[in-house]
């Protein structure tokens, strides 16, 4: 088992999507735009000869613009996992933080129904995973047991490097422990490890810290404002 400190975690935001742009609340999952396709392209060039050759796990937010963004950005990575028997891991925890219909994912089965999606396995959604209330609801003391459950779980990965897509609220949350509103930009990659072993974990809270300074691997994109932050701009 390989050791927490000696792992290395790509987060990835997702690429533009249409809310980013339209400042618009009310598009159900927001996808990703034409420019958002294009910087999701420009992130596997970016990534297809360093971590798509050696991560060991590629896993998703089960929202649209995270899972096109991995598609589009992460194929090699995915064609090589796949072929040695790993698929990809949707997680339902990993959706964004907002009680918003952007920020609100979509049903399995419509899902399952898209040709962009066919053959990814979204066994891991269970009906309550877009109501957004229990385990998935929006305020402050769920948000953080989220980020955590989400930190455990990879730590607790035998894999040692994982790559995962995710939205920008959810990743401030996962590294910072809250909504800072520190800028992630679309398509940036930054690189994380654990801060101690889970037996010296005393709170338990499995946190992360960066690997490099600054962090940063990969920028395909500008820092488009979050639901969250759009929000806040509008006050």
């Amino acid at each position: 088992m390989v050791k927490a400190t000696e792992k290395k975690i790509y987060l990835t935001r997702h690429a533009q999507a249409e809310h980013n742009v339209a400042e618009d609340y009310s598009i159900r999952d927001a996808p990703l735009t034409a420019l958002g396709r294009q910087q999701a392209a420009a992130l596997h060039e970016a990534t297809k000869d360093n971590i798509q050759k050696t991560a060991e796990l590629l896993v998703s937010s089960a929202m649209r613009r995270p899972l096109s963004t991995m598609l589009i950005g992460y194929p090699d990575l995915k064609k090589r996992l796949e072929a040695e028997g790993k698929k990809v891991v949707i997680l339902p925890q990993l959706q964004e933080c907002n009680e918003l219909p952007c920020d609100t994912g979509s049903p399995r089965e419509v899902l399952e129904a898209d040709p962009e999606y066919a053959g990814l396995d979204f066994s891991n959604l269970t009906p309550d995973w877009t109501s957004k209330q229990g385990f998935y609801a929006c305020d402050e003391d769920t948000l953080k047991a989220r980020a955590r459950w989400n930190r455990q779980w990879l730590r607790a990965r035998p894999e040692k490097e994982i790559v995962v897509v995710a939205h920008g609220d959810c990743l401030r949350y996962i590294t910072e422990g809250y909504n800072s509103h520190r800028p992630w930009a679309n398509a940036e990659v930054r690189v994380y490890t654990f801060a101690c072993e889970e037996e010296d974990d005393k709170d338990g809270e499995a946190w992360l810290v960066p690997l490099n300074q600054p962090p940063q691997v990969a920028k395909e994109g500008t820092t488009e404002p979050t639901s969250s932050e759009m929000a806040d701009e509008s006050k």
